[in-house]
């Protein structure tokens, strides 16, 4: 062997797994462009409510057809600001913060804080002190993706949502359980595919990544992410997150 060669140990640290470099490129190109996207969406965003406003301005009155037309632009460039919102935040998973010990329960306490709960529903919640390592972005964003979805597709306009987290052997199990319309055994893997949505997007307004959110934060932690049906109510489903516990 060359004397002035790396050991084999160096020559294998140095190796790229050809994988995760094509995933981490595609991952920089998303966010890219929809970083750079959003600023001209954000612009269009605002077309609607300079038109309304010069017309009125103008003493023309804003009725019938036109009124149609503006609303559907208001309604459009908000969906695609969401999703591209999501797009970015898919993009992040696993980067660009601290990962490290994360307490489950002082998680879960700040999003109920932060996140809107629309009036009639309830939430219950049975949190276990439980740590997992864990992106200090990436724990927040898991649980409010999985809340947030259990309100957008409920069918009532009064609900209970139930939010538990516990320890099975050497994983974290998070459960949120809700009381909505629940989903059919041969769509629960469907739900976690990108940009995927049961019902049109007019009914419920969204990008269809929230779930899908959710499995590649479960997954790029080393756990998994899955749903089924509420088995302790006759309505519901149950989305369930296992993840490693923190090793002492």
């Amino acid at each position: 062997m060359n004397k002035n060669s790396p050991p084999d140990d160096a020559r294998q640290e140095d190796k790229v797994d050809p994988a995760a470099q094509v995933s981490k490129t595609f991952e920089d190109f998303v966010y890219l462009i929809s970083h750079d996207v959003r600023g001209s969406v954000r612009a269009l965003i605002e077309l609607p409510q300079w038109l309304a406003d010069d017309m009125k301005d103008a003493g023309i009155k804003i009725e019938g057809s036109v009124a149609k037309t503006l609303d559907l632009m208001n309604r459009h460039t908000a969906r695609l600001d969401r999703m591209l919102v999501d797009l970015l935040v898919y993009s992040r998973i696993g980067n660009m913060q601290t990962i490290g010990p994360v307490q489950v329960r002082d998680a879960v306490t700040e999003v109920l804080d932060e996140i809107y709960i629309p009036q009639g529903f309830d939430i219950e919640q049975k949190v276990d002190d439980i740590t997992i390592e864990i992106g200090n972005r990436d724990i927040l964003t898991l649980f409010t993706a999985l809340i947030s979805n259990a309100f957008k597709h409920h069918d009532k306009p009064r609900g209970t949502i139930r939010v538990t987290v516990s320890a099975d052997k050497d994983e974290a199990v998070i459960k949120v359980e809700d009381d909505g319309p629940g989903i059919a055994d041969e769509h629960h893997e469907r739900v976690f595919a990108a940009m995927a949505t049961l019902r049109p997007r007019d009914e419920v307004e969204g990008s269809g990544m929230g779930l899908a959110i959710v499995r590649k934060i479960a997954e790029r932690y080393g756990g998994s992410a899955s749903a089924r049906p509420n088995g302790k109510r006759k309505r519901g489903t149950q989305m369930i997150v296992r993840l490693p516990l923190r090793s002492t």
